[in-house]
């Protein structure tokens, strides 16, 4: 009596679905928090535990109770699970062709190419020969050729929002093999989207002719979508000029637009995770709307979101159907087959393009991920009555979710062993290559240094098609506790300060100031931001530079020069914070003293004015890593270089240069082995630097002959009206003859005899300084 009563209680419950699915969603994000607790000290990714999460909670684990299955598994709350992952994939897809790297993808297309099919097309071999089998043994009703390609996607899928999302809880997104792996899993992610096209069409029954014409008025209407959402977004960021965001409204317009577009597409039998993935990577990156959308989704995405989506996934396996040895055959088969082929393909691919093979493991497993495209391939199919097999259809995500389940561990494990190889491995400037990627860093307390830093990061840009990756970090500081009074904020009057407003429109005008310089040079700059207290701050800026992999970090002096050309102190928190970051950043790091005011600063951030750049070599690594990074200045069409070398009056007698090898005294022979190995290295990389540089006309060499540091000053002085930018190592020289003595005191140690000395206030000059502190 009570078995019959609660069969029937599906059928006449008459709860309120939307409270159903709330409580699923609830359960589900408490569960995976407490996974991830247990789970996240051995170094396995969030997703693991979010599948777990539904996996559990499930038919497979507490829905086994009639109760709680009854209460989940109400027959008209199924529209709404579906409609909600649909929803879910929209925002997902979206998001990843906001944040994804279209020009690395473009770049490195081929071998992203060659690993997806690697893979791809071997678990299509291994779909087709198990096919008959599975067929079989599932009691499978309705087409065989349906079912082959359902097993295929099964096979071959990559998931490629959990691969973005496991390669950013790892922190390797940003790595070659993190940008690689999301590059070929989306290319799988086509693939299968497109059998999965085929699976959706057999419902329709439509001639060759009418798929055609559909795709053809499906393909217009994307590109009609993505041309009306461009014009909209300008519009938007005009209008929205002085504001840091745009309004609620606005945003909901564009959202609309978006949801509109993939629902159309959806109702006419085309998947669309592919269009909004193109969607997101079309749209304007520049100006308040990207930015704006990209903070509001990337907080939903990652905190709601994600758990919902891959905890539904899990919850979607029904291993009560594994009741027999047959069956639990079929099930370890098929994701044998998956990993393997995977596996095979995968390593495959990258022998052919030469990529080391702990790497190409990594990448195996990673293309592995499921729960994507595969579950709604499967959905659709027993939804449109092309398959009929509710075992083929259990065992089928059964499979799909323990594969997942096995791959995300398994990817967890590799990580932490492969952490140097996949870790940061900072490459100085001094040895890098200016045709080769850089990342680069750069900071702002305020507005001030904004427009220096990225005309900056124009002459880094080099020649137009070598890639460039910047990132501007607002550091905005978080008091300690909030004081009445305090002298930071209570200045001395002073008709020429520009402090009275100092951080009032800060965000505002950072942002105009990127969005004009985007405008300007089509080079997109990525934005973020730090709150933090100074005592702590330089460790977010460390950090967040590992994360991206950065070459390089530029800082904002500490002081910023006034309108009447005089220098102001900022907080002292900023100079603790640029001293702590110079001790502690794993890469290069760079001083900006910038006096902007009294040169071309006035000009548009992304002006293309000639730019005179001067390179003061006195011997080092500092200066050795202030000449590399001149190479990438070098070849920027509006950039005018010229490397100034330094040199002992001494050294005009050609005897003096003869390194004596031998030495009776030991101590001498250290010191002199020191000066010798300091010189040679010197002289091999100038020697380079002028036989690629110098020889062929980019760059003006000039050597200066001196006797002790006053004559450097004097120097330094005659070329102070001549260039708008100086660039110098902090320090470490070989040679401190030519700096002694150049000041009578050294106000920041932080920036060098030299630097100190160009920065001071007394030295009248009219170019900004680079300090460069080469990492050891």
């Amino acid at each position: 009596m009570d078995d019959s009563t609660e069969l029937k209680c599906p059928d006449n419950n008459t709860g309120n679905p939307a409270l159903t699915m709330t409580t699923q969603v609830a359960a589900i994000l408490v569960l995976s928090h407490v996974f991830q607790i247990f789970l996240k000290p051995l170094g396995q990714p969030a997703p693991l535990a979010q599948i777990l999460a539904g996996f559990v909670l499930g038919p497979s684990g507490l829905s086994r109770s009639p109760r709680i299955h009854v209460f989940f598994f109400q027959n008209f709350a199924v529209d709404f699970y579906e409609s909600l992952a649909l929803y879910c994939r929209i925002s997902i897809m979206f998001l990843m062709g906001l944040e994804m790297d279209v020009p690395y993808l473009m770049r490195n297309l081929r071998p992203a190419s060659i690993i997806a099919f690697g893979g791809c097309f071997m678990c299509t071999v291994f779909a087709a020969a198990i096919s008959y089998f599975v067929y079989d043994e599932t009691g499978s009703r309705g087409s065989h050729f349906t079912l082959a390609l359902v097993i295929t996607v099964i096979l071959a899928n990559t998931a490629s929002p959990i691969v973005f999302r496991l390669a950013a809880d790892l922190k390797f997104a940003t790595s070659d093999i993190g940008r690689l792996a999301i590059s070929s899993s989306l290319i799988g992610d086509m693939y299968a989207v497109f059998i999965l096209v085929l699976v959706s069409g057999e419902k329709h029954k439509r001639t060759v002719n009418g798929w055609v014409l559909m795709a053809f008025c499906s393909l217009l209407l994307l590109v009609g979508i993505i041309i009306f959402t461009t014009h909209l977004v300008n519009w938007l960021n005009r209008r929205n000029r002085n504001q840091k965001n745009l309004q609620a409204l606005e945003v909901m317009i564009i959202c609309l637009v978006i949801l509109v577009a993939a629902m159309t597409l959806e109702t006419m039998g085309f998947s669309s995770i592919i269009a909004c993935f193109l969607m997101g990577s079309t749209f304007p990156r520049g100006g308040k709307s990207a930015r704006t959308l990209l903070a509001i989704l990337t907080y939903m995405v990652h905190n709601f979101i994600f758990p919902i989506y891959f905890g539904y996934t899990g919850f979607k396996a029904d291993t009560t159907y594994i009741n027999e040895l047959k069956k639990i055959g079929i099930v370890v088969m098929v994701i044998v087959l998956s990993i393997g082929g995977k596996i095979l393909g995968t390593l495959s691919a990258c022998r052919y393009l030469k990529t080391p093979l702990n790497e190409g493991v990594l990448l195996a497993v990673l293309m592995n991920m499921k729960g994507h495209v595969d579950i709604l391939t499967l959905t659709t199919a027993m939804q449109n009555k092309v398959l009929t097999s509710a075992i083929f259809y259990n065992l089928m995500v059964s499979a799909v979710v323990i594969s997942s389940l096995i791959s995300a561990a398994l990817i967890g494990f590799l990580v932490r062993r492969e952490s140097n190889t996949i870790g940061l491995k900072h490459i100085p400037m001094e040895f890098h290559s200016p045709d080769k990627e850089l990342k680069l860093l750069a900071c702002v307390h305020s507005r001030h240094p904004v427009n220096t830093m990225v005309r900056l990061i124009v002459s880094l840009r080099g020649s137009d098609d070598v890639p460039i990756s910047p990132y501007l970090m607002h550091l905005i500081e978080l008091p300690e506790k909030i004081k009445k009074s305090s002298s930071y904020y209570e200045p001395e009057e002073d008709e020429f300060s520009d402090d009275e407003d100092y951080c009032s429109n800060d965000v505002v005008e950072i942002n105009e100031a990127v969005d004009i310089f985007i405008e300007e040079t089509q080079m997109m700059i990525h934005q973020v931001q730090t709150i933090a207290p100074f005592f702590s701050m330089y460790q977010d800026v460390c950090d967040f530079a590992d994360d991206i992999r950065a070459s390089f970090i530029v800082l904002p002096f500490h002081k910023h020069q006034r309108i009447d050309g005089k220098f102001e102190n900022d907080k002292e928190g900023v100079r603790t914070t640029n001293q702590k970051v110079l001790r502690n950043a794993q890469c290069s790091v760079a001083m900006l003293v910038d006096r902007g005011h009294t040169t071309t600063g006035t000009q548009a951030a992304g002006s293309e004015s000639l730019q005179q750049i001067a390179t003061l070599f006195f011997g080092g690594p500092d200066d050795r890593e202030a000449l590399g990074f001149s190479k990438r200045l070098s070849t920027h069409h509006h950039t005018s270089l010229t490397i100034v070398r330094f040199l002992p009056t001494s050294a005009k007698d050609p005897n003096v240069r003869i390194n004596v090898d031998q030495k009776d005294d030991d101590v001498l022979v250290a010191i002199q082995d020191h000066e010798t190995q300091i010189e040679e290295a010197d002289n091999s990389a100038l020697a380079n630097f002028y036989h690629r540089y110098v020889t062929s006309g980019k760059v003006r060499f000039v050597e200066k002959y001196v006797e002790n540091g006053v004559q450097t000053g004097m120097i330094l002085r005659d070329m102070a009206e001549t260039y708008s930018m100086f660039v110098v190592g902090k320090g470490g020289r070989g040679d401190c003859l030519l700096t002694t003595g150049i000041s009578d005191w050294e106000e920041c140690p932080e920036l060098g005899v030299v630097g100190d000395f160009l920065a001071s206030s007394e030295f009248d000059i009219s170019g900004s300084v680079l300090v460069v502190q080469q990492h050891r």
